[in-house]
């Protein structure tokens, strides 16, 4: 597969561009391309410098414990050689004060070792802790800020496999022993310089082994690299499968899709079984191969070494301390080795993680109005020239044009796909127009905050959500901070009360999983509330009525006056019954107005769309 050009690097930015580059090299059985590597890299330092940047003190605490334990843990052998070479000599001359002073200097090394590990440990944990919080409370903030276009074409199951085995991979690597990874380095690097100090040319004999460890350390890095990248995207599909499995078992079990499932189920889970297996193929070589070269070069330090103290030319303690040096050079390094698969998940996860926050959302917010109109807003709209596509080269709009009145009830018909909702969300500000500008009071949206923008519009769709929790949580959802005696009057003037005194519990009756324990018009009931509550200048209400059976649409349409009063709305409706409350009557036909007027006007003309529609819509009810 070919390198991205260096130039295009900054086009491979976002999660998804991403995703489908691991995809296709884990498919193609390749690395990823050069220059998509070095964008992770880069991002995934960033990342980390930015989160440990705060803890920037404690750190080095931390740094100066450790290095002074480490220092402390080498000083032990030497001690050792010492006693050997020094010691016993001159107690064999009645001298035991000197083996004294050397088991007291290795019991207070020990110590020192010991109580450095310990702070160590205490302030690397509560650092890494810290930036894992950090981390996670960022992520879960950027999902919500990115634009509804991210999340219509990132899948929940991806976003619940970011904030959960994702750091789970880092959280193993903090586990695992990142106090390891730290003290094994520095352990190696001064046992190198301590056996060079010692005696020159047998650390010679000894550092001729990093040649093969080398080899055998870039083989495991570069393969290992690729693997783990393989089971961070393995997992991530194993949780996407299981969660669209699960919130759509109601299509599952109708369709008797489960045995289709299963196979991709298990098809999913084996190539993760795949991965997973490779990952600990590759450490089942590099562990035993470390062992193995440690072995031979102490085999061969002691052989040398030996015909070096025989001839007068080293100390046998200078021996002994050797080769306790040696030991902690390659018991590290196997250790490294251990933990190395820890490292590398966690490398995975913070690489996906780093580009999820290098998401930009597509519909920018202000963090604050750059006007806003004095008091509450009117309520209304002005729709100018307005062209907007989802994809490149398909028009929903093309230059649409509309002016709404403050505190007028607009009811918008169309066919599907004519562009009613692509309008309600383009006035809600899910989408920006690709040309053309909405305003609200004359206000562009783009320079309303966005918490002036959700004060000031809000929508109302066909499946509106339920929270976990009671009514009351769903009702108070748009205004946390209402009082329960607002939410109760807010309830009672839609008619959730007639819902609520039949509930044991009443307001403090749990709705269930998605209201589940609901009706739709009893969930349609307490989302008008909810909106009423909020009290917005203008609602949209997308399809809120077009599932209910006509006792439960009769009751709604009564809720509908009482929370349409005194605001301006936009209702898109395929059932007439609702347009009955509208002051105006708009017929979209491929993303034109096609029709524009009163409904008793248009009615009596006898000859638009509107009374087509209407004709239509009667006779189907005979």
């Amino acid at each position: 597969m070919s390198d991205v050009p260096a130039e295009n690097v900054g086009i491979v930015g976002g999660a998804d561009d991403i995703e489908r580059w691991r995809g296709v090299a884990a498919e193609n059985d390749e690395d990823m391309p050069w220059s998509v590597s070095l964008l992770l890299r880069r991002r995934t330092r960033a990342l980390l410098g930015d989160l440990l940047r705060p803890h920037r003190r404690s750190m080095v605490v931390v740094a100066v414990a450790i290095v002074v334990g480490t220092g402390a843990q080498m000083a032990i052998p030497a001690l050792v050689g010492y006693g050997i070479d020094h010691g016993i000599s001159d107690a064999h001359r009645g001298h035991d004060l000197t083996v004294a002073w050397v088991v007291a200097a290795i019991v207070g090394c020990a110590l020192v070792q010991a109580w450095l590990t310990r702070t160590f440990l205490l302030g690397a944990g509560r650092i890494g802790q810290a930036a894992v919080i950090e981390l996670r409370r960022r992520v879960f903030n950027h999902f919500q800020l990115l634009s509804l276009s991210f999340h219509e074409r990132y899948t929940s199951g991806r976003v619940i496999s970011r904030l959960t085995s994702d750091f789970d991979a880092i959280n193993a690597l903090l586990d695992a022993g990142l106090d390891t990874l730290i003290t094994s380095t520095l352990t190696i690097g001064s046992v190198t310089v301590i056996l060079l100090v010692l005696d020159w040319p047998l650390a010679l004999v000894a550092l001729v082994s990093l040649i093969p460890l080398g080899f055998l350390t870039r083989w495991y890095q570069q393969r290992s690299t690729v693997a783990y990248r393989r089971t961070r995207e393995a997992i991530a599909l194993v949780i996407v499968h299981f969660t669209e499995s699960l919130r759509g078992i109601r299509a599952v079990q109708a369709f008797r899709r489960e045995p289709r499932n299963n196979d991709i189920f298990r098809g999913l889970n084996e190539r993760n079984r795949e991965a997973m297996t490779t990952s600990f193929q590759l450490l089942t070589v590099y562990w035993p191969g470390i062992r193995a070269i440690g072995n031979l070069t102490t085999a061969a330090v002691l052989l040398y070494g030996g015909d070096r103290v025989i001839h007068g030319h080293m100390g046998v303690g200078v021996l002994a301390a050797f080769v306790l040096y040696l030991r902690q050079f390659f018991e590290p390094m196997a250790e490294v080795s251990q933990f190395y698969d820890a490292f590398q998940g966690a490398a995975a996860g913070i690489e996906k993680l780093a580009g999820v926050l290098d998401e930009r959302p597509a519909v920018p917010m202000q963090t604050t109005s750059r006007q806003r109109p004095e008091g509450r807003f009117s309520g209304a709209i002005a729709v100018d020239n307005v062209t907007f596509s989802y994809r490149e080269g398909r028009e929903i709009l093309h230059d649409f044009s509309l002016q709404i009145p403050a505190g007028q009830t607009v009811a918008l018909l169309g066919n599907t796909g004519a562009g009613k909702s692509t309008l309600a969300r383009l006035l809600a500000r899910f989408y920006d127009p690709t040309a053309g500008a909405i305003a609200i009071d004359g206000i562009p949206l783009p320079d309303l905050a966005e918490s002036d923008l959700r004060r000031a519009v809000a929508m109302v769709t066909q499946e509106s959500f339920m929270f976990t929790g009671s009514v009351a949580d769903n009702i108070a959802f748009g205004r946390p901070g209402a009082s329960r005696e607002e939410i109760e009057a807010a309830g009672r003037e839609v008619g959730v009360d007639a819902l609520v005194c039949h509930l044991r519990d009443g307001y403090d009756e749990s709705v269930g999983k998605n209201g589940a324990r609901l009706s739709a018009g009893q969930r349609q009931l307490i989302a008008f509330a909810r909106a009423l509550l909020a009290d917005p200048a203008v609602l949209i209400l997308d399809e809120a009525s077009s599932s209910l059976d006509a006792p439960t649409e009769r009751l709604v349409q009564r809720a509908l006056r009482t929370v349409l009063a005194d605001r301006t709305a936009l209702i898109i409706a395929h059932r007439l019954s609702t347009v009955g409350i509208a002051d105006r009557v708009l017929v979209m036909a491929d993303g034109q107005l096609v029709e524009d007027g009163e409904p008793s006007v248009l009615l009596a003309e006898g000859t638009g769309e509107y009374a087509a529609l209407t004709r239509a819509w009667r006779e189907s009810l005979v």
